[in-house]
């Protein structure tokens, strides 16, 4: 008859389970949060080396047009 019934569980099993899923829920909070600045963060990263990459060819354009006025 044992068997029938479901198991006994006391208040510091209950209270273990409870803080078990908190846990869990924080835990997959904090990786969202950790996916989601990751994401940011290569966004921001491509935005820096188009940055990067535009100025150096503005430079370069500069430099190439000053070398074709002076070298008629």
């Amino acid at each position: 008859m044992r068997s029938r019934h479901d198991p006994f569980t006391c208040a510091p099993g209950l209270r273990l389970e409870a803080h078990e899923r908190v846990s869990k829920l924080q835990f997959d909070a904090l990786t969202d949060r950790f996916q989601r600045l990751e994401l940011l963060m290569e966004r921001l990263e491509r935005r820096l080396w188009l940055t990067v990459y535009g100025v150096a060819g503005a430079i370069l354009a500069d430099v190439f047009q000053g070398l074709l006025t002076a070298a008629p």
